[in-house]
């Protein structure tokens, strides 16, 4: 019996030893998953340098100072294109009366009409290219007659024009020939109207008449100059 409980007594300690060997490895366990769920919320800690992505932006008003750049530029180029006066509006000239050229077909119509524009602004500007033109019926725009038209000399590009400064063209028409109301060469009717209508490109259409008469002429047609500095005869 004695050999029995010494028995039991080394089985008890023995159990009791695997016990705590249990316990000890029970508890390490939870410590493991205890490290392991730790490192769950460690994440949220390595994203907090992100809301400081915002203050990232601050070199953006390193930007702000160049904006006015384009600016200035654009501003330059406004006032320091020299070259490139803006074209007359409408309300920037003024047209003269049509005077009769000096040099012009024979006859006893009209023949040949010298018109100027004025800048009457005040600020330079440029007429370009050719004038177009209308017989204005019973004197009346709305009832104008375009004329064909054929150009003749050089077309200058632009005519610059300083406050008070003028531009030429000339219009020469088929002339009525013989002595009273005449005939046209042509077998047409003559032509005779109060005032005829000029258009200048971007400055609009100007009725305008004779300084001296009325505007005469055969088979409607006109051949006119390019806008010129000089005035022609």
């Amino acid at each position: 019996m004695q050999y029995t409980a010494a028995g039991i007594g080394r089985t008890v300690a023995a159990l009791a030893t695997a016990l705590a060997a249990a316990a000890l490895m029970t508890g390490c366990t939870p410590t493991g998953d205890g490290d392991g769920g730790a490192a769950a919320p460690s994440a949220p800690t390595a994203s907090v340098p992100a809301p400081s992505a915002p203050a990232t932006s601050a070199p953006a008003t390193s930007s702000r100072p160049a904006e006015p750049t384009p600016t200035d530029g654009d501003k330059g180029g406004t006032t320091g294109g020299g070259g490139t006066q803006k074209p007359c509006a409408v309300g920037d000239i003024k047209m003269s009366e049509g005077h009769q050229a000096d040099v012009r077909p024979p006859g006893t119509g009209t023949g040949a009409a010298v018109i100027s524009v004025t800048n009457t602004s005040a600020s330079p500007c440029k007429v370009y290219g050719y004038p177009t033109v209308a017989a204005a019926g019973n004197g009346s725009p709305e009832k104008n007659k375009p004329l064909a038209t054929t150009h003749t000399g050089p077309a200058a590009t632009n005519v610059m024009l300083a406050p008070g400064a003028r531009a030429w063209t000339k219009l020469t028409f088929v002339q009525v020939q013989g002595e009273a109301d005449g005939y046209c060469a042509s077998g047409a009717t003559p032509g005779s109207y109060p005032t005829v209508v000029i258009g200048v490109l971007g400055a609009g259409k100007h009725q305008i008449a004779m300084d001296d008469g009325v505007f005469a002429f055969c088979d409607d047609k006109v051949t006119v100059t390019a806008w010129s500095s000089a005035k022609p005869s």
